[in-house]
């Protein structure tokens, strides 16, 4: 029997007031130096991001953070949450969150890196926030989705968890060991009830940024995008179109992964990350 081993990561909750509304987020952190802030996908919840969490090599050099929106996994919703009609996340409600638990814990100029919704949001950021970020990494990362399934199955008390995980199942690429794509998976089908559709409004309407991406400075915030090619969510043509539309980025499409890179083939994927973290700290102004 192995002896037990306790992670570099430490885990707490934060107050503060989101949106108008006093909130307790959940937030973990692992290592020192330059904030690099993770940002999960929708429906799911900081977890995603263990993999970048243990690594020496990043532990190192960066202090990582995530932490799950109001809503998601530990990070409860405000009070009086169920007198609302509907939770429905919206471009500047997110912008406001990220920048207001960036402005909580402190933050100089961090790295943003974002997965799915994560990965769009981050765009958002670089172009409506540079001075703010000292990079944005975008994961599976384009600049609109064209709806391809109907989300209301997404909000019924008879298959809530379930479908919500089954929806993304497919979105995993034939790299995922077994272990990791069914923990992915568990995220999904532990999701609130109507959070992923909630979720979803922003991804497929109003977080649609295609017409704005050519604004975006990457003087001021570099942009960097990762796409695994097994997703037909966001694709890596979709990525490219976004790194074309993007002056000065470039778009890696990261073979045999999917749609859920950090959670579902976590070493795969830090073999891409880490050459891009060596070239922001390589840029990264004083």
């Amino acid at each position: 029997m192995s002896a037990p081993v306790y992670e570099p990561i430490t885990g707490r909750y934060l107050r503060v007031d989101l949106l108008g509304k006093p909130h307790r987020v959940y937030v973990e952190e692992a290592g020192e130096g330059v904030p690099l802030l993770c940002l999960h996908t929708a429906g799911s919840d900081s977890r995603q991001w263990r993999g970048v969490m243990n690594d020496p090599g990043i532990l190192s050099r960066f202090r990582v953070i995530a932490f799950d929106l109001p809503w998601h996994g530990k990070s409860s919703p405000p009070a009086g949450w169920h007198e609302e009609t509907e939770y429905r996340l919206t471009s500047r409600d997110y912008a406001d969150v990220i920048l207001g638990v960036a402005d909580a814990l402190g933050l100089d100029r961090p790295v943003a890196m974002g997965c799915s919704i994560g990965g769009r949001i981050v765009l958002h950021l670089a172009l409506d926030h540079p001075e703010r970020f000292g990079a944005v990494i975008g994961l599976q990362s384009g600049g609109h989705v064209a709806p391809y399934y109907d989300t209301q199955w997404l909000h019924r008390p008879d298959v809530h968890g379930e479908v919500s995980a089954a929806v993304v199942s497919g979105l995993i690429g034939p790299a995922a060991s077994d272990e990791n794509r069914w923990e992915t998976l568990w995220h999904y089908m532990q999701g609130g009830p109507g959070v992923f559709k909630g979720d979803l409004y922003f991804y497929k309407v109003d977080g649609d940024i295609r017409g704005r991406l050519s604004e975006i400075d990457t003087a001021r915030c570099p942009v960097h995008l990762l796409t695994g090619e097994y997703d037909y969510s966001c694709t890596p043509d979709d990525t490219r179109a976004a790194a074309a539309s993007i002056r000065g980025s470039e778009a890696v499409i990261m073979p045999g992964i999917g749609h859920f890179p950090m959670s579902e083939d976590p070493e795969g994927f830090l073999g891409h990350l880490r050459p891009v973290l060596d070239r922001i700290l390589s840029e990264r102004r004083p």
